[in-house]
């Protein structure tokens, strides 16, 4: 099909949405722990509830987007996750919290195979990698803002000092006392269903996948789990995912452990800065990827998040709280990438393809959950040095991968040629 602007600006919404309701937890796993009473290794339950979906939904979700089509899985993605939210909301506890979270990851898990076949086949292969990016740029917005509406919230409610809003004021009237910050998934469940109304409102064109673009059955998501090279991306997925989300979740208790930073303003600022960052490094991304080939930019990147995590997790408060932020800017490149490789890397079979890879999500369940196991048998600064295996897999993927199709790059040599000749 032809590009279709339309498609990718609902792609680039979508992407908006599922940050603003995927990367809030980091910010809130100190008030978890104290609300619930919990230790590292069960609060990293709570993650894992929401990540594992990925790893069961993914690829029946995309056998569910070739028989009933983009549109009704996308509606019915974000009315799971309205009924996640809401079900938290009704009955909070921690049980019911990762019951909650995990409707939510199911529905964020069919959101994403739905919508990475449809930005490569709208945007364009070749622009692939760019449009990825560019996604990762209204990814990273709106976890920056989730952080800052969290702060807001337990800010202000419950504290008398304060005049309330009409806002503040609803929520103080529909929430626990001891338990502020569960106003933000009322917030969820709000935007999940004018989610639904928004997607079954505007007209939708129907785009044609390429039988390369489908799903496909059982029998080739069989075949290609037999293929190393979708394996070696599969793995990258995972490590990826495990990265940011060990990152993201336990910067926040990291700072309030070691340099006594209250989570509820410096914690949450530093995660929202993390995502703040990771936006602003997809904008350099966008200029480096029309000029750099793709692999280079991820060598240069995970070399540049190398350096800030030793730096976050062995320099003083005044470096820390700025280096985990780093984190984030240099992660900014490597989804898209990643991504963009994988499928530019295989000649067919590319939707089913996407949908293996967005399984390897489930690598944000796991690597968290190990950090904290780690945590609880010695220390968390010891358990976040598990993420420094997961960066250097990723920083080999620039030596051996061998895309068919090269990121299209500007030329100097070739413009000055057609200078020359105009």
């Amino acid at each position: 099909m032809k590009k279709n602007p339309v498609v990718l600006g609902l792609i680039l919404l979508i992407f908006f949405v599922i940050s603003f309701l995927t990367n809030i937890i980091g910010p809130l796993v100190p008030d978890i722990i104290k609300s619930f009473k919990l230790n590292l290794t069960t609060v990293a339950l709570l993650p894992f509830a929401f990540f594992i979906a990925y790893g069961v939904m993914s690829i029946p979700s995309g056998i569910l987007v070739e028989k009933y089509g983009e549109k009704r899985v996308m509606a019915g993605a974000f009315f799971l996750s309205f009924l996640g939210a809401f079900i938290f909301v009704l009955l909070p506890g921690y049980f019911s919290y990762m019951f909650s979270l995990f409707f939510i990851g199911a529905g964020m898990a069919m959101l994403q195979v739905a919508i990475n076949p449809l930005l490569r086949v709208a945007g364009g292969e070749e622009h692939f990698a760019f449009n990825s990016v560019l996604g990762q740029f209204f990814f990273g917005l709106a976890s920056f803002l989730s952080p800052l509406v969290y702060s807001y919230l337990v800010m202000n409610i419950g504290k008398s000092g304060n005049k309330p809003n009409a806002v503040i004021s609803l929520f103080e009237s529909i929430v626990p006392a001891n338990l502020p910050w569960i106003s933000l998934y009322w917030i969820f469940a709000i935007l999940s269903v004018a989610m639904v109304f928004v997607i079954a409102i505007v007209k939708i064109p129907k785009v044609e996948l390429k039988g390369d673009e489908k799903v496909g059955g059982l029998k080739t998501n069989m075949e290609l789990l037999k293929n190393p090279l979708v394996l070696l991306y599969f793995l990258a997925i995972f490590c990826y995912v495990g990265i940011e989300q060990g990152v993201a979740n336990w910067m926040s208790e990291f700072l309030h452990t070691y340099h006594g930073i209250d989570p509820k303003t410096g914690g949450a600022t530093a995660v929202s800065w993390f995502w703040g960052l990771l936006t602003v490094g997809t904008i350099l991304g966008l200029v480096l990827l029309k000029f750099i080939d793709s692999r280079k930019v991820l060598v240069l990147f995970t070399g540049g998040a190398i350096i800030c995590l030793l730096l976050a997790l062995f320099g003083p408060s005044e470096i820390a709280i700025w280096a985990f932020p780093m984190v984030g800017f240099f992660a900014s490149v490597m989804w898209s990438i990643i991504i963009s490789l994988a499928l530019n890397s295989m000649s067919a079979h590319h939707g089913a393809v996407s949908g293996i890879l967005i399984t390897g999500i489930c690598g944000g369940a796991i690597i968290p959950l190990i950090v904290g196991w780690i945590g609880d048998l010695s220390t968390l600064k010891t358990g976040m040095l598990f993420l420094f295996i997961m960066l250097s897999y990723i920083f080999s993927l620039g030596f051996w991968s061998r895309p068919l199709v090269q990121n299209e790059v500007i030329s100097f040599k070739k413009f000055r040629k057609s200078r020359a000749h105009a």
